[in-house]
């Protein structure tokens, strides 16, 4: 008997490639967004009371109110809003999930959805896994990787059910401006479109920038899930823990789905992360983030790769190696993990249909000395 796999979902992603490839060649990390620095001391310590003090059971299907309260206070006070409440806020276990149950409550068998490329490798298999027929919107390389309004007005149909955005962006570190917003909500004005909005990197933005979140729209807020991580910002990838922001209505239909795939999310670090949430610094991350990408950008100034845009936001930056080689993205990073010991991500991965440029995706979410080795090593690439 043989087992019929999806054409959805290749057996292996190349972030697991090529994190593995960096492991078996011990090489410098700068592949996979897997913060290699130590968690807040006070997690830990929030964890471990958490377990003490027996919260080890279910909790509630939507989230531990506790935790509910402290996200909507904690966005209400970040964007000056009145928003956020716990009716609008539904716990996760991690952002791909969220994404996935949006979809799912969403779109029917034959919906289109839009979606911007380069883009994250789950969106693709999410949209058709549901019955969803994906459009994409490639971003204009030659560009600066920016939005044409023209095209994605162009995209929309009868049959379009869903535009999923993503801000910051991964992997071109672009942060939507209000003026983006106000273009997408011309787009879908009068139309019976729902937007996705995947803003797990709210927190990591920089150079004064500030994120604006989806559900702050309000020619739309009613028909946007805005969907979030706690792994980014606190750098806890591992506890996948994360949630979602939409109108009641898109919530009791979220929430329909999100009982039968997983029912609770994990209680202990619920508990956690609604005690750290009334202590922590909501600017720590974006000002140590934004020194290593500073680290990174200034250890490569010198080197054969070609910065382009510098990220505004996520940890991620993007380099063109055309003139160190002219190997495939694919070839070259394996070629540069296995020969130099430096692993990154080729921008292939995130585009369904084949690229032919030469750049790839740094991430700058490690330890200070593994950026500069890394930076060391590629400055004497040619």
């Amino acid at each position: 008997m043989s087992l019929r796999i999806r054409h959805t979902a290749s057996p292996v992603n190349i972030f697991t490639v090529m994190t593995n490839l960096a492991r078996q060649e011990k090489a410098h990390n700068l592949s996979q967004g897997l913060p290699d620095y130590d968690i807040a001391p006070e997690l830990n310590e929030l964890l471990r009371e958490a377990v003490i003090n027996g919260f080890n059971q279910y909790a509630p299907m939507q989230g531990l109110l506790e935790l509910r309260e402290h996200i909507s206070d904690a966005l209400n006070s970040r964007y000056n809003t009145r928003f956020c409440s716990p009716d609008t806020v539904t716990v996760t276990p991690g952002a791909t999930y969220g994404i996935y149950t949006a979809l799912a409550a969403i779109i029917e068998k034959g919906d289109e959805v839009i979606y911007l490329e380069p883009a994250f490798d789950c969106y693709l298999p999410a949209i058709e896994i549901n019955g969803g027929i994906p459009v994409s919107v490639t971003l204009e390389r030659f560009n600066n990787f920016d939005i044409n309004w023209e095209k994605i007005q162009n995209a929309v149909s009868t049959k379009t059910k869903a535009i999923l955005i993503n801000t910051p962006h991964n992997p071109t570190g672009y942060v939507w401006t209000q003026h983006d917003w106000d273009q997408l909500a011309a787009i879908i004005d009068g139309k019976e479109i729902y937007v996705i909005s995947d803003e797990v990197y709210d927190s990591i933005v920089f150079d004064g920038r500030q994120h604006i979140p989806g559900f702050l729209q309000e020619p739309f807020n009613n028909k946007v899930i805005s969907i979030y991580s706690f792994g980014k910002a606190f750098h806890i990838t591992g506890w996948k823990i994360g949630y979602c922001v939409a109108s009641k209505a898109i919530s009791e239909a979220f929430r329909s789905i999100h009982q039968y795939l997983t029912f609770s999310v994990n209680t202990p670090a619920q508990y956690a992360l609604a005690k750290y949430l009334q202590i922590y610094d909501p600017e720590e991350a974006a000002r140590m983030l934004q020194a290593k990408r500073d680290l990174l950008i200034n250890g490569l100034h010198s080197s054969g790769l070609r910065q382009l845009t510098t990220s505004a936001g996520t940890y991620f930056q993007l380099y063109d190696y055309s003139e160190i080689s002219n190997l495939n993205d694919v070839e070259f990073a394996q070629w540069l993990t296995v020969t130099h010991k430096v692993a990154t991500i080729p921008l292939s991965a995130f585009y369904k249909t084949p690229q032919k440029d030469r750049i790839v995706r740094f991430c700058f979410a490690k330890k200070d000395e593994v950026i500069e080795k890394a930076a060391e090593i590629l400055r004497h690439i040619s």
